[in-house]
């Protein structure tokens, strides 16, 4: 089941049991006697009153196909559990309103079952795995969340990171800039100081050739020793 992406791994035993004992349930109740067809739709018209109006025989038709697909359904992998969930709410909650108002099923004044309402007060176990199933966060909020909170978990973190870089102590990329700086400008002090050197030797020699003429050998000149 968890392997399509749709069911937990906690929703799969809760899915896997009622399934399998709704679809059983539904299976032995399509080819029921007409004496459980009589209990049964006796039981539901009490709380449903528009059921008389349905035979016996088909009601209990009715029931059973209800019950096999919620079971089918809670069954198969590819159905949501926020829907097979509020499937299973919505047949527990109305087994649990036939315990509410059937006579003989509780006990007088209590939410307590007497002997006889035992079997159908356990259907809100029903009920419990159905809301479980129905409230369940669905995948792409849970994932949201996460994202969220792990944004805001490293979130100070990386603004650190970035200061750190930016102002006086330097990350590792903060260094690797600041060594191709200071070469940069070591290139261009060496630059100046070639454009300098140059520059001197020219105005001497200008400067000898106003002297003593364009002609005057510079080898013998006092000024050169």
């Amino acid at each position: 089941m968890s392997g399509c992406g749709k069911v937990k791994a906690w929703q799969v035993p809760l899915r896997l049991v009622t399934g399998a004992f709704i679809l059983h349930s539904g299976m032995e109740k399509w080819d029921g006697p007409d004496e459980q067809a009589q209990g049964v739709h006796g039981m539901a018209r009490q709380t449903f009153p528009f059921l008389e109006d349905i035979d016996a025989p088909k009601f209990l038709k009715l029931l059973a196909a209800g019950e096999i697909a919620i079971g089918a359904a809670l069954l198969t992998p590819m159905v949501p559990s926020r829907l097979a969930g509020a499937a299973l709410t919505g047949f527990a909650g109305s087994l649990m309103a036939v315990y509410a108002q059937t006579p003989g099923l509780r006990k007088e004044g209590s939410v307590w079952p007497t002997p006889d309402g035992i079997g159908v007060s356990k259907d809100s176990w029903l009920l419990a795995i159905g809301l479980a199933l129905t409230l369940s966060p669905h995948q792409k909020h849970l994932k949201h969340v996460t994202h969220a909170r792990h944004l805001k978990h490293h979130g100070g973190h990386h603004k650190h990171h970035c200061r750190h870089e930016q102002g006086g102590h330097p990350g590792h990329y903060g260094h690797l800039k600041q060594a191709k700086q200071v070469a940069k400008e070591a290139k261009e002090v060496k630059r100046l100081a070639k454009d300098v050197k140059g520059l001197s030797q020219d105005g001497h020699s200008h400067h000898h050739a106003h002297r003593h003429g364009p002609g005057h050998a510079r080898k013998g000149c006092p000024a050169h020793r």
